[in-house]
Parts: C-alpha cells; sequence; structure tokens
C-alpha cells in the first residue's frame, strides 16, 4: 500500500520534476502556420469578451488571434463554476514569479510531447493524486523530496 501510495505521488511529481533530468523528446514536427482570423469573423460575444485587443488585432500573428478566439470560445461555453475556477486558477498563476511560469510553460511543452497513452496514465494519476486526502498528498510530497534521484528512479519507471 505505502509502495503504491509512494509510486503514485512519484509519477505525478516525476511528470513535473524529473521531465529536466530525462533526455529531450524527439522533435514534433512543425505545426502548419495559421491562417490570419479577421476580426468580423468572431461572434459578437467574442469580439466583447476580446475587445481590449479590437485595435492591433490585425496587426497580432496569426497564430495568437487563433488562440486568442479558441480562447475565448471555451470561455463562453464554460458554466460560471468554470469560470470562477478559471479566473482563480489565472490570479494564481498571475502571482507565480516569472521564473515558476517560464519553468511550468516548458513541462507543459514536455507534457505534450509525450505519446497520448502516457499523457492519459499521467491524468489518471493526477486524478488519483487528487482524490487523496490533502494530509496524505503533502506526506506523500514530503517523501518524494527526501528521495535521492536514484530512489526516484526505483520508482518511477524510465519514460521511453
Amino acid at each position: 500500500m505505502m509502495r503504491s501510495a509512494v509510486l503514485c505521488a512519484g509519477l505525478i511529481v516525476a511528470t513535473t520534476v524529473t521531465f529536466a533530468q530525462s533526455p529531450p523528446p524527439e522533435p514534433v514536427p512543425a505545426a502548419p502556420a495559421a491562417a490570419p482570423r479577421p476580426w468580423g469573423s468572431l461572434s459578437p460575444e467574442q469580439q466583447h469578451l476580446l475587445q481590449n485587443y479590437q485595435g492591433n488585432w490585425a496587426t497580432l500573428p496569426a497564430d495568437r488571434q487563433q488562440a486568442l478566439a479558441r480562447g475565448s470560445q471555451r470561455w463562453l461555453s464554460m458554466t460560471p463554476e468554470q469560470r470562477a475556477g478559471a479566473q482563480q486558477r489565472f490570479k494564481e498563476w498571475r502571482a507565480l514569479p516569472p521564473e515558476q511560469r517560464q519553468v511550468l510553460r516548458q513541462r507543459w511543452q514536455e507534457f505534450k510531447r509525450l505519446p497520448p497513452g502516457e499523457q492519459q496514465r499521467v491524468r489518471e494519476n493526477f486524478q488519483r493524486f487528487r482524490q487523496m486526502p490533502q494530509a496524505r498528498r503533502q506526506e506523500l510530497r514530503r517523501q518524494w523530496r527526501q528521495m535521492s534521484p536514484e530512489q526516484r528512479r526505483s520508482v518511477v519507471p524510465p519514460r521511453h
């Protein structure tokens, strides 16, 4: 039981901690360039959400326009509870030091480069971890921090 709990915590932490220790994954082929998105192609609701960008919309890179359009559409499809959660997470993100945000961006990119099956496994392990009582999660984190790199490698199988 203890080993499986530590393994679960180790997998969660490993996805965010040990990426820097792993060899870089194979390069991902570049996505085709995004086409510019005219302001008029946005719905009135999206235009309202993105009104601060209206004056310089045409000068934004096409991929940025696409990302903003997708994000605004996602926002519009959220429930009020989901929006409140997203606002809280954004507030917490903005409070992080720039260096920590950069590390998290890099880890996210590394996660996105994992094969879909591996991504799913990480998500499932993370959900199991989140469902544990807070005290148990803190204990697993403490145990993980106290492990040597060799001990961590013995708990977390190597990525291929």
